[in-house]
């Protein structure tokens, strides 16, 4: 594998999360395999969970770990052709990327969409220059339309406790002040679409995702409905796509409470936080005994350290 951006670029679903497990197990099994590389981090946005467990799971390989912020420590970047650059970015992301390249092995990325312009964001205009221009092996941190560092984590939690061999896995829009960019739902769907689980996505009318992330998958507008018998409940936030980065509703009614998990399966609620509490999901159920947030997030490391170790076996 040279590069991480979607589900589609491992070459073997099984065997990655078979890796993900055996890290799991042991963690400091192939510590020698990054020796005198280095795994150099970049970011456009903020990050709480994508930067530690990337950050931990490149010492775990024992790679040399560079993170840098671009918008704190960096120049401002132009990142479009053709402009003239007299405004507040001196440097252009054209220089910046192969200069980045030269500096390390593997790049990872993260950079959120923009909701300026929809065909921008969906054409992943950032990562995408760095996959072109770098040199390097990039791997997404989360782009503008996937989170995949994250959905194989999701993956990877509900092999971990599913209790039967097809469970129903329910996503589920919930109430947010701001708008959110689709990148993890548009990954999550695309990611369990590649499993046998049933996979059902509810959500108030005029939030659909993508079709080229729904295939033929079709949404069910009644949160109840979904709701019923399901073994995994995955609440997230995202603006709309047809009405582009636009917010349609903050109806609390589809806040995640103890009034839906009670038709579910004894369902797992499941987050990839962080998460407004009370807006997204009740304290009650966030707290519950059912909630596998923190074991949900904890599998972010391994996820992350399967995919740089598949890279890695390609480069060394």
């Amino acid at each position: 594998m040279r590069h991480f951006t979607s589900v589609h670029d491992l070459e073997n679903l099984d065997e990655a999360l078979k890796l993900a497990f055996e890290l799991k197990k042991s963690p400091y099994k192939y510590q020698d395999l990054g020796k005198n590389k280095t795994l150099l981090l970049v970011f456009f946005n903020s990050s709480l969970r994508t930067r530690l467990s990337t950050q931990k799971a490149g010492l775990n390989l024992g790679m040399n770990v560079i993170v840098f912020d671009i918008n704190e420590g960096g120049w401002k970047l132009e990142t479009e052709l053709g402009v003239i650059m007299d405004g507040d970015k001196p440097e252009h992301i054209r220089e910046a990327v192969p200069v980045i390249g030269r500096y390390c092995d593997i790049i990872g990325v993260r950079s959120f969409a923009k909701f300026e312009n929809k065909e921008d964001d969906y054409e992943e205009k950032i990562i995408q220059q760095f996959v072109d221009y770098s040199g390097v092996p990039v791997v997404s941190m989360e782009a503008a339309t996937r989170h995949p560092l994250q959905s194989f984590a999701d993956h990877l939690t509900i092999e971990e406790f599913k209790t039967k061999e097809r469970p129903k896995v329910v996503l589920s829009w919930a109430p947010h002040p701001r708008a959110l960019p689709q990148a993890v739902p548009n990954s999550f769907v695309e990611w369990i679409r590649q499993t046998d689980y049933e996979l059902v996505v509810t959500h108030p009318e005029g939030y659909e995702l993508a079709p080229e992330f729904m295939g033929d998958l079709k949404p069910e507008y009644d949160q109840m409905k979904a709701f019923q018998d399901a073994d995994f409940i995955y609440a997230k936030n995202w603006a709309a796509y047809g009405e582009y980065g636009q917010i349609l509703s903050k109806d609390r009614s589809w806040t995640v409470s103890e009034r839906q998990m009670a038709v579910t399966n004894n369902a797992k609620f499941m987050h990839c936080l962080p998460v407004r509490r009370n807006m997204i999901v009740t304290d009650e159920v966030i707290d519950g005994p059912n909630s596998i947030v923190i074991q949900e997030a904890e599998n972010r490391l391994f996820s992350a350290q399967a995919v740089l170790k598949m890279i890695l076996d390609e480069i060394k």
